[in-house]
């Protein structure tokens, strides 16, 4: 399902128990030097991360860290974090001149412990090639290095390497809980450079039958619930899509590839090692 950008006013752009993908939650809240947002939310737990802008956040009236290093937009500099437990109030004040902050939220219903992620905690990747049109990065706030800190969630950001080219394959989905498939609900928010670039989301439920493309653009939300979902970037343009995962009875990701493409797993540099950080 395609969402295209509008203005939130800072509410839920995937409220609780969303129709589509109940797993998750999204939120981007606009603030500017001096302002502040709360939150509570009682079955999911969540991540703040700065797009830009600098934040102070607490949980429970407990300072917790501030974090955001990036001023222009999502290419300048390193994602950073705080990770808030389910069931536990969240609030957080704008520290730089403006600020653009995505929540990110799995249902989960057990309550952790508040923890950062800053830069020097990001586990990045990077895989494909120029050759296989696929060389892309991605850069996990919440993966495998937060295994056993948090329940159902999974967070990363996934950036271009270049312009142009096919991220999400092999073909794959995460539609059911089976032996070598989990059910995992998934949000994108995406990001182009330039600005009014794009890319065609594809979306394909069946695998006999022809799927469906979106045309998704800077500051698009598409959310999967099933179904295979590449996606392909418009020549020289550059992208970005903040990602997040919850899964239904596990939190590690196991995709089950379309079997027409499978093979790429094994042709397409460090596939393999890419899959293994969604863990």
């Amino acid at each position: 399902m395609h969402i295209a950008p509008f203005n939130n006013q800072n509410q839920p752009i995937v409220d609780v128990d969303n129709d589509r993908v109940p797993l998750n939650f999204f939120n981007i809240v606009k603030l500017r030097r001096g302002q502040h947002y709360s939150y509570q939310l009682s079955d999911y737990e969540s991540c703040v991360v700065p797009a830009t802008g600098r934040v102070l956040v607490k949980v429970e009236n407990k300072e917790i860290a501030e974090v955001g290093l990036r001023t222009e937009d999502v290419w300048d500099g390193e994602p950073e974090g705080v990770y808030v437990p389910t069931d536990l109030s969240c609030t957080f004040e704008c520290i730089s001149e403006t600020a653009e902050v995505f929540v990110a939220g799995a249902k989960y219903d057990e309550t952790l412990a508040p923890f950062a992620v800053f830069a020097d905690d990001i586990d990045m990747v990077q895989y494909g090639s120029d050759d296989t049109k696929t060389h892309r990065k991605i850069k996990h706030i919440l993966g495998q290095k937060q295994h056993g800190q948090v329940g159902r969630l999974l967070v990363s950001e996934l950036f271009t390497v270049g312009a142009g080219g096919w991220s999400g394959f092999p073909s794959h989905k995460h539609s059911e809980d089976r032996v070598g498939e989990t059910k995992h609900d998934e949000t994108y928010n995406f990001r182009f450079k330039p600005k009014d670039g794009g890319a065609l989301q594809l979306l394909q439920r069946v695998d006999s039958e022809p799927g469906e493309a979106f045309h998704v653009v800077d500051g698009s939300t598409f959310l999967i619930d099933d179904g295979y979902h590449p996606c392909c970037v418009f020549p020289g343009c550059e992208m970005y899509y903040f990602t997040i995962l919850g899964g239904a009875t596990t939190r590690g990701l196991s995709p089950y590839f379309q079997p027409a493409y499978a093979g790429q797993l094994e042709t397409i540099p460090g596939m393999k090692a890419m899959w293994s950080k969604f863990k």
